[in-house]
C-alpha cells in the first residue's frame, strides 16, 4: 500500500511542476543562506562566503535534479518536456502546422469513412447469437440463367422436404419477402413483409421486444398473427406496449399481432435500407404452391442453425441428399429439371457482393493516406534540414542522438493525432451526409456508423502516420555534421544528397501511387461513359410508373379483377396530358430480369446449352406505346387477343437472333416449360428492340411478351386451381407533362376505384434508369474524388521538393545569373528537374496500374484495364501537371537578384 501512495503521489507531483519546483528553489536557497552566514561569522567578506557557501553545498543544478528525479517519473517528464518544447515550436510555425493537420485529416478522415463501411457491412458479426452457425440454404438449377445468381432460392417443395428430412439444422425454415397492403391502423400504406416459417425465429435466436414471436404450429395452422418491427411500433402503434393483441389487416384480412422485434433486429438481411421489412408473418405454404406451376416456381428462400459439432461440408452433403431425393419426386412435367442444394454461411450470402466494391474503396483511400503521410515526411524533413544549423549547436552543447529522435517522432505524432481528432469529425459528418447516397447494393447500411472498433482505428491510423513520418526527419535530425553544418553559417547550399534523394525517392512514390488511382479513375470514368452509350430500347422520358397489388380478399374472380383494370385503364386514358397507358409485370430497368424456361418449335440446342430462358412480361393495353419501345416487325397486341383467342406473344430481338437466326420470327412458334411439360403454343406475332430490365450494363436475356388475358390458358399443366391472372402490376403512363405532375392525379384515379388501395414504389422512369445506374456512378465518382485528392497531394509534394531546393540553391542560381546564364535556360533547368522526378514516378504509375488491373476487372464496363488511350492520358496529364508544379518555383528562381543574393558571402 505504501509503495502504491508513492506511485500515485509521485504521478501527481509530474503535473503540479511549477508549485514543486518554487519550493525546492525555496528550499536550496534556504541552505545556501545558511551557509553562507556560518561563514561570514567566521570572518570571510560576503563574496568569499558566497562562493564557499556553493562550493561546500555543490553543484546547485545537479541537486535540482537528483530531487526531480526522486520525486517524479523521469522518462515521463522529459516526455512533457519534449511535447512543451513541440508545442511551443509548432506554434512558431503556424503556416506549417495548418498545413501538415489538414493534409493528415483529409487523408486519416476518409480512411476511417471507408473503414467505418467496411466494419459494419464485412467485419462486425451479423447481430445475432452465434451468427457462425447461421447457414442459407437453396438450389442451383443446373442450366438456368440463375446458375450463378447470387443468393440461391427453393420452391415450396423445396421448404418442407429440407425442413423435414435433413438431419443437420437444429432449426430450419424458409422465408418469401413481399409487398403488403396495411390497413386498419392509421391510413392505407405499402409496407415491407416477409412470410416465413415458425422455425426462423427459433434459428435467428433474437427474443422479441414485446410479447413473442409465432411458432412452427402456428405457420402449419395458418394463424393470422404479425410480429411487427420497432420502426412499424414506433409509426403506427406510437410506441403503445398495448399493440400486442390488436389488430392489423393486410391485403384486407385480419391479423393479430403477437409480438415486437427490438430496434436492431432486421431479417431479411436484404440490400440498401428501403426494402427491409415492417413486419413478418407465418409462411403457411398453401395446396396449390405443390402443383403445377408452384411447384416450380423457386421463388424463396431457407435460414437455418447448425447443430453443436455438424460442419458446413456435413451440412452441405446432408441437404444434397435431400436434393436428390426431391428431383426422384418431381412430377412428369419436370423430369428434365436438375438440382443441387448450395448450403453458405449467412454472413458470406449477405456480404459476398458488396465485398470486392469495398475492398477496392479501402484500397483507394489507404493510397490517398500513403501519399498524404509521405507530404508529411517530406515537410518534416524540409523542416528539419532548415533547422539543422540549431540541431548543430544543440549536438555541440551535448544534446544527445536519443533525445533528438524523440523529440522529431514526438513532433510528428501531435501533428497525427491532431490531424486523426479532426479527420474523426470529419468522418463523422461524411457518414451523418452521406449513408443515404450508399447505393442499394451494399447490405446492413443501418450498421454503419463510428462505433468503438472504428475510433480505435482512427487512433491506430493517426498514431501509426506519425510514428512513421517522423522517422525520416528525425533520422536526418542525428545524422547532421556538426563542424560542416557551422562551418556553414547562414549561407545557403545543398542539404546533403541523401537528404535530397530520400525527398525525391517520397515525391516520385507519391506520384507513381497517384497516377495508379487518377488511371483507374480514368477506366471506370470511361466505363461509366461507354454504358450510358448503350441503348435502353426504351424512351424514359415523359413517363411515369406506379405497382399495385389487389387484394384477394376483395377481388376473389377473374370478373373482379377485369372490371377494375378496365376501369383503370378508362380513366387513366382520359385523362388530359397523357398519350398512352399500358399495364406490364416486368418494368423496364427495376432489375425484374429472372425468367421461365420455354420450349422453341424445331430448335435443336447445342450440347451444354442449358434451359432455354427467356423472361415473361404479362402486359394489357398497349404499354410498348407508353413506353417508347420500337415495334421492329409484326404488330403489338389489340383487344381480340384475349382469353379464348389463339394464343399469341411477341418476343425481343435478342430471343429473334438465337433462336431464329437469319429468319422472320413472325409466325414462329414457342410454349412454355419444358420439352417434356404439356402447355400449348403460342404464336409470334411481332418483334421488339431489346429492353434492359435492369442496368444498362446487364446482359439483355430473351424477351417474351404476352396478353396477360392469355396466361391461364398458356400455363396449360402449370396453371393453379382459381389462378387469377392481372391481379398486379405496373401502371405506366406516358404525358405530355413532367411525369412528376401526374402522381397525385394517378394516386387519385385509382383511389377512386377502389380508397384503400394503395401504390407502391410509384417513381418516373428516369429515376428508375438512375437507381439502376447508381452503383457504377457511386464507384466512379469515390474513386474519382480519391484520385483527385491524391493528385493534387502530390502535385503538392512535387512543389514543395521544387521550391525548397531552389530556396537552399538561391546563391548557386545567383552565381549562375551572375556568371551570364539565361533566364529561359536556369527556368528550363529547374522544370527539367520537375520532370525527370514525374516521368520516373509515372513510369512507376503505369506498373502499378497494371498490377492493379485484376482489382479493376469486376468493374468495367467494355472496357479493358489496359485500355492505352486512358494510360496515355493520365501519364501525360501528371506529366502536365509536375511541370505546372515546377513552374512557380522556376520563375521565383529566375527573378533572382544576383546582388542581393552575393551579398551575403
Amino acid at each position: 500500500m505504501k509503495h502504491l501512495r508513492r506511485f500515485f503521489l509521485k504521478f501527481y507531483l509530474q503535473f503540479a511542476n511549477s508549485k514543486m519546483e518554487a519550493e525546492l528553489a525555496k528550499e536550496i536557497g534556504a541552505h545556501l543562506a545558511l551557509l553562507e552566514d556560518e561563514y561570514l561569522r567566521q570572518g570571510m567578506t560576503p563574496e568569499d562566503a558566497r562562493r564557499a557557501a556553493r562550493l561546500a553545498y555543490g553543484g546547485v543544478e545537479q541537486a535540482t535534479q537528483l530531487h526531480r528525479d526522486e520525486r517524479g517519473f523521469q522518462g515521463l517528464a522529459q516526455i512533457l518536456q519534449d511535447a512543451r518544447y513541440t508545442f511551443r515550436q509548432l506554434r512558431r510555425s503556424p503556416g506549417f502546422t495548418v498545413t501538415a493537420i489538414l493534409m493528415l485529416a483529409l487523408g486519416i478522415g476518409a480512411t476511417t469513412a471507408i473503414f467505418s463501411i467496411v466494419e459494419g457491412v464485412l467485419l462486425r458479426p451479423l447481430p445475432f447469437p452465434d451468427p457462425d452457425r447461421l447457414l442459407t440454404l437453396g438450389d442451383v438449377v443446373e442450366g438456368s440463367h440463375c446458375a450463378s445468381c447470387a443468393h440461391s432460392s427453393t420452391t415450396a417443395h423445396d421448404i418442407r422436404n429440407y425442413m423435414r428430412d435433413t438431419q443437420s439444422f437444429s432449426h430450419l425454415g424458409g422465408y418469401r419477402y413481399r409487398l403488403f397492403e396495411l390497413s386498419g391502423v392509421g391510413d392505407p400504406a405499402a409496407v415491407n413483409g416477409t412470410r416465413m416459417s415458425g422455425e426462423v425465429f427459433a434459428a435467428l435466436g433474437v427474443p422479441p421486444l414485446l410479447g413473442r414471436t409465432f411458432t412452427q404450429r402456428e405457420d402449419e395452422e395458418g394463424q393470422q398473427v404479425a410480429v411487427l418491427s420497432y420502426g412499424m411500433w414506433q409509426s403506427r402503434f406510437h410506441g403503445d406496449a398495448n399493440a400486442v393483441g390488436s389488430k392489423i389487416f393486410l391485403y384486407r384480412k385480419p391479423y393479430t399481432v403477437v409480438g415486437v422485434m427490438p430496434r436492431d433486429f432486421e431479417f431479411p438481411l436484404n440490400s440498401g435500407q428501403v426494402n427491409q421489412s415492417d413486419l413478418w408473418l407465418p409462411l403457411s405454404l398453401q395446396p396449390e404452391e405443390f402443383t403445377a406451376g408452384g411447384a416450380a416456381s423457386w421463388n424463396s428462400h431457407m435460414v437455418g442453425r447448425l447443430k453443436a459439432g455438424i460442419t458446413v461440408e456435413q451440412a452441405q452433403s446432408d441437404a444434397e441428399r435431400v436434393a436428390q431425393e426431391t428431383m426422384r419426386d418431381y412430377p412428369a412435367y419436370l423430369r428434365s429439371i436438375r438440382i443441387h442444394a448450395v448450403v453458405t454461411p449467412l454472413h458470406e450470402d449477405t456480404v459476398k457482393q458488396a465485398r470486392p466494391l469495398l475492398r477496392t474503396l479501402l484500397l483507394a483511400v489507404i493510397v490517398v493516406l500513403l501519399i498524404a503521410c509521405a507530404n508529411l515526411a517530406g515537410l518534416l524533413l524540409v523542416r528539419a534540414i532548415r533547422g539543422r544549423r540549431e540541431i548543430a549547436v544543440r549536438l555541440a552543447l551535448g544534446a544527445r542522438a536519443v533525445t533528438l529522435l524523440r523529440q522529431a517522432i514526438l513532433e510528428s505524432m501531435v501533428l497525427s493525432i491532431a490531424g486523426g481528432a479532426i479527420g474523426l469529425t470529419l468522418a463523422a459528418v461524411a457518414l451523418r451526409m452521406g449513408v443515404s447516397l450508399l447505393p442499394q447494393t451494399l447490405p446492413r447500411v443501418n450498421e454503419i456508423g463510428l462505433d468503438w472498433p472504428v475510433m480505435l482505428f482512427a487512433l491506430g491510423v493517426a498514431l501509426l502516420t506519425g510514428f512513421l513520418c517522423g522517422l525520416a526527419p528525425a533520422f536526418a535530425a542525428i545524422r547532421t555534421s556538426v563542424n560542416e553544418t557551422l562551418k556553414e553559417g547562414g549561407r545557403t547550399g545543398t542539404s546533403g544528397s541523401g537528404h535530397a534523394r530520400l525527398r525525391s525517392a517520397l515525391v516520385v512514390a507519391e506520384i507513381a501511387v497517384a497516377l495508379t488511382l487518377l488511371a483507374a479513375s480514368g477506366l471506370l470514368l470511361r466505363s461509366f461513359e461507354k454504358m450510358r452509350d448503350v441503348k435502353l430500347g426504351f424512351r424514359p422520358d415523359n413517363t411515369l410508373a406506379a405497382l399495385y397489388v389487389l387484394p384477394q380478399q376483395r377481388y376473389r374472380t377473374q370478373s373482379a379483377v377485369d372490371g377494375f383494370t378496365k376501369t383503370l385503364l378508362n380513366d387513366l386514358g382520359q385523362l388530359p396530358g397523357v398519350e398512352a397507358v399500358g399495364i406490364t409485370s416486368f418494368l423496364p430497368a427495376a432489375g425484374n430480369n429472372w425468367g421461365i424456361a420455354f420450349s422453341i418449335e424445331g430448335y435443336v440446342p447445342p450440347k451444354g446449352a442449358g434451359l432455354n430462358m427467356a423472361s415473361m412480361s404479362l402486359v394489357e393495353s398497349d404499354p410498348f406505346e407508353a413506353l417508347g419501345i420500337r415495334v421492329l416487325r409484326g404488330r403489338v397486341f389489340t383487344e381480340s387477343d384475349n382469353a379464348g383467342s389463339p394464343l399469341v406473344a411477341i418476343v425481343n430481338r435478342s430471343m429473334a437472333e438465337r433462336y431464329w437466326p437469319g429468319q422472320d420470327p413472325i409466325g414462329k412458334r414457342l410454349r412454355r416449360g419444358l420439352p417434356e411439360t404439356s402447355t400449348p403454343w403460342m404464336t409470334v406475332v411481332g418483334e421488339v428492340d431489346d429492353v434492359k430490365l435492369g442496368s444498362r450494363d446487364a446482359e439483355t436475356m430473351p424477351q417474351v411478351y404476352q396478353p396477360v388475358t392469355q396466361t391461364v390458358a398458356s400455363e396449360g399443366v402449370l396453371a393453379s386451381v382459381g389462378e387469377l391472372s392481372g391481379a398486379d402490376g405496373w401502371i405506366v403512363l406516358r404525358t405530355r407533362m413532367a411525369p412528376e405532375l401526374m402522381e397525385d392525379t394517378l394516386r387519385a384515379t385509382v383511389q377512386k376505384i377502389d380508397p384503400q388501395l394503395p401504390l407502391y414504389q410509384m417513381q418516373t422512369m428516369e429515376h428508375a434508369i438512375s437507381k439502376s445506374e447508381a452503383p457504377r456512378r457511386f464507384n466512379t465518382v469515390l474513386i474519382s474524388s480519391f484520385a483527385i485528392a491524391a493528385v493534387l497531394l502530390s502535385v503538392l509534394g512535387i512543389y514543395g521538393v521544387i521550391a525548397f531546393s531552389v530556396a537552399l540553391r538561391e546563391q548557386e542560381m545567383a552565381v549562375r545569373i551572375a556568371l551570364g546564364c539565361q533566364r529561359s535556360g536556369l527556368i528550363l533547368f529547374i522544370l527539367s528537374s520537375g520532370a525527370r522526378l514525374a516521368a520516373v514516378g509515372c513510369g512507376l504509375g503505369l506498373l502499378g496500374a497494371l498490377a492493379a488491373s485484376r482489382l479493376l476487372r469486376s468493374f468495367l464496363f467494355e472496357v479493358s484495364p489496359f485500355d492505352p488511350g486512358v494510360l496515355a492520358l493520365s501519364a501525360i496529364a501528371m506529366l502536365l501537371l509536375a511541370l505546372a508544379a515546377s513552374a512557380l518555383p522556376a520563375r521565383r528562381a529566375s527573378s533572382t537578384n544576383p546582388m542581393l543574393a552575393l551579398r551575403g558571402e
